[in-house]
């Protein structure tokens, strides 16, 4: 049986997400085996944590809790007029690494899951319908990811949006395979997004 404190550690390790038993274990055994500091740092930037890191009012980017809104939104350099809706505060760093994008984004904070009890009443979709009119947003790219929970949730928002503003642009990222991969290892939804946004070869 191994020491109280040590198996606490392991258990809680194991709530973060794709962390079994055995990776617990080896965290757990490596913050004890190492530099006591090491431990302390982590412990001491974990506490934190919530304190100083809070949600954008705006866009629901993750900021500092002394910022008023992201820098995303208020940098002059941005363009209010496009908004890029993703599903995660996470997946705005994946857009900025392309530096291809200089609009702003919104955070819907999840996507529609019944298993989940996700509904669309805890999405920032409301918030998303006000920024349109009040920052005369002319397109809307929805970035959600391409699974099940991702597509539905991509359906309704496009729903909500032409229903109260349909005189906007609505667009998509592109959907296709991947670099690399063989046809026979593509699943049916990345199959299905090639095909329809398959392109002319001149």
């Amino acid at each position: 049986m191994l020491p109280k404190a040590l198996e606490e550690v392991i258990e809680a390790f194991g709530h973060l997400p794709g962390v079994g038993p055995r990776t617990a274990e080896r965290y757990a055994y490596y913050l004890f085996r190492n530099d006591q500091r090491l431990a302390s740092q982590i412990s001491h930037t974990l506490a934190k944590l919530h304190d100083n890191v809070k949600a954008c009012p705006v866009t629901f980017a993750l900021i500092d809790a002394d910022q008023a809104t992201s820098p995303f939104y208020s940098d002059h350099s941005r363009d209010k007029s496009v908004v890029l809706v993703v599903e995660e505060p996470l997946d705005i760093y994946a857009i900025e690494q392309t530096k291809q994008y200089h609009g702003t984004y919104h955070v819907l904070g999840g996507a529609i899951s019944p298993i989940d009890g996700i509904t669309p009443d805890q999405l920032h979709l409301k918030e998303l319908l006000e920024r349109v009119a009040k920052d005369q947003v002319q397109e809307i790219i929805i970035a959600t990811n391409p699974s099940v929970e991702g597509e539905s949730t991509a359906l309704l928002l496009q729903k909500l949006l032409l229903e109260k503003y349909p005189e906007l642009k609505i667009t998509r990222l592109a959907r296709g395979l991947p670099l690399g991969v063989d046809l026979s290892y593509a699943d049916q939804i990345t199959l299905s997004a090639a095909l329809t946004n398959r392109t002319e070869l001149q």
